[in-house]
């Protein structure tokens, strides 16, 4: 099976249990952010349900399905590889049926189907529930909660080589999803059983005008506070002990119905849940962080003193033409409320390099403010042309060349804060989820603190513990630093 097919594994055991061994064999690659996984799980739960076999290996399954990313032209990129390396594996091996799900379908829903013929089946990102009938399993209720789009005329002449063109945006995108699924919703996790994320709401309505996923995903709406809850319950029993909850925008939770300080209150009624040992969120906006929030997160020892903002530039000049508003000055105070209401906060940012207009002024006073504000963790992406996005048709573009000569720049001031900031660790303890032995070296376990956020910051490698210790991966134990990389840790089990 080609890797990134492993990126979803077998169902649990209890799963397996319940399925006919003469039943369709699905197999899953999911690519792109957290949010694109749950909707994996929540196909995957679908089919399990009506009776298919989930399967890790793609040699052995009747049907492949491919989740896909859009949201920048690398991810875009990767999908269409993955779909053409499913696409051969089809015509050479068993599979009978490829089906393309994600937000590549809302933008390329036409042209994905006649410039890759070996695509059966296309299942966007409000239509979940047609997974059923497009993998050949069950047709999907008529009284389904997803949004069931009415097929779509072909167009009657495309690009060919899967060349996705502008005209297919003009016109391909399906209709806005609108769906929610909610704790009934059938899920089968592809995480580690003791981790899990929770999706508390879908969509966005920030305008920002470098972004594509209002188009992509619809406009902001929460789930009810009581399901998130259920769900919540209901994982924790069959024993996950840490929930991510994630969404384009967690912060807004709530707002569409009016629910002042939905996430903080939100994060308090989880805090109740006896089993659950860590709780955190993703992403925060900017202007969203209240002192409420701060001061919910400080005050409950299970939810994770760890906030991922992505405040994408730090110019002020740069910030309104990504129609974002903010500056320099306004995130560093911000910065400074958090770290002063939660003693030992963890703060992720991201940041865009070469967005249109970004002058080598502007620039600089991005890298003063990483400087300044010493970020425990920060990514920074280049920018990328987004058909549909405000930016698409702004000028002053930068050369790609440029681009990445300052997006590699800003990484190496951030390697030099990171490596100081992880070495101010050593000798300090912590508590450590342990994932088990290293994917790097078999000689060394590996986890995670309250620090590290799933599949997203470094890794802790446990190289000593007690002796009789039999560490197991999914338990919690107490961790002291003993070494510091640039983004890694090294520690025992104390």
């Amino acid at each position: 099976m080609p890797e990134k097919t492993l990126t979803v594994p077998l169902p649990d055991a209890e799963t397996t249990r319940q399925i006919s061994s003469s039943s369709t064999k699905v197999g899953f690659v999911s690519l792109g952010c957290p949010k694109n996984l749950v909707d994996s799980e929540v196909m995957m739960g679908m089919l399990a349900q009506a009776g298919a076999e989930l399967t890790a290996r793609a040699e052995d399954a009747d049907v492949i399905v491919v989740n896909t990313c859009s949201f920048i032209a690398t991810a875009q990129q990767e999908s269409v590889n993955t779909i053409l390396e499913m696409a051969r594996l089809k015509t050479a091996g068993r599979a009978r049926k490829l089906v393309v799900a994600g937000c590549l379908v809302e933008r390329f829903r036409d042209e994905i189907r006649t410039s890759i013929p070996e695509v059966d089946a296309v299942v966007g990102t409000g239509e979940l529930e047609n997974i059923l009938a497009a993998a050949g399993v069950a047709p999907a209720p008529a009284n389904s909660p997803f949004r069931i789009l009415q097929s779509r005329p072909e167009s009657e002449v495309r690009a060919a080589q899967g060349r996705f063109s502008r005209e297919s945006w003009d016109g391909a995108m399906a209709d806005l999803p609108n769906y929610l699924y909610d704790e009934a919703t059938p899920r089968v996790l592809a995480t580690p059983h003791y981790t899990a994320y929770i999706k508390i709401a879908e969509g966005c309505d920030h305008p920002c005008s470098f972004c594509i996923i209002p188009q992509l995903r619809g406009k902001f709406r929460s789930r009810r506070f009581e399901s998130v809850i259920a769900e919540a319950e209901r994982l924790a029993r069959s024993g996950v002990r840490e929930i991510t909850l994630i969404g384009q925008d967690t912060t807004c939770y709530g707002e569409d119905f009016d629910l002042k300080d939905g996430l903080a209150l939100l994060l308090e009624k989880l805090a109740e849940i006896e089993e659950l040992r860590w709780i955190r969120f993703l992403y925060a906006y900017p202007n969203k962080i209240t002192g409420r929030l701060l001061e919910t997160i400080a005050a409950h020892e299970k939810i994770c003193s760890y906030i991922d903002v992505p405040l994408q530039h730090a110019s002020a000049a740069t910030l309104k033409r990504m129609k974002r508003g903010g500056g320099a000055d306004v995130f560093l105070r911000s910065i400074e409320k958090m770290r002063r209401t939660i003693p030992g906060v963890t703060l992720r940012t991201s940041f865009i390099v070469g967005f249109p207009g970004e002058t080598e002024r502007e620039f600089e006073e991005l890298c003063a403010f990483v400087r300044e504000a010493q970020f425990d963790w920060m990514g920074a992406f280049g920018y990328s042309d987004q058909e549909g996005a405000g930016a698409f048709s702004m000028e002053e573009k930068l050369p790609a060349r440029e681009i990445e000569r300052r997006r590699k720049h800003l990484m190496q001031i951030q390697r030099g804060i990171s490596k100081r900031r992880k070495k101010a660790l050593i000798g300090k303890e912590c508590d450590l989820l342990l994932h088990g032995a290293s994917e790097d070296s078999e000689l060394l376990l590996e986890g995670r603190t309250p620090m590290h956020a799933p599949e997203i910051d470094g890794k802790v490698y446990v190289n000593d513990m007690p002796e009789g210790l039999d560490p197991q991966p999914g338990e919690f134990y107490r961790c002291r630093i003993t070494e510091a990389h640039d983004y890694d840790l090294v520690g025992q089990i104390v």
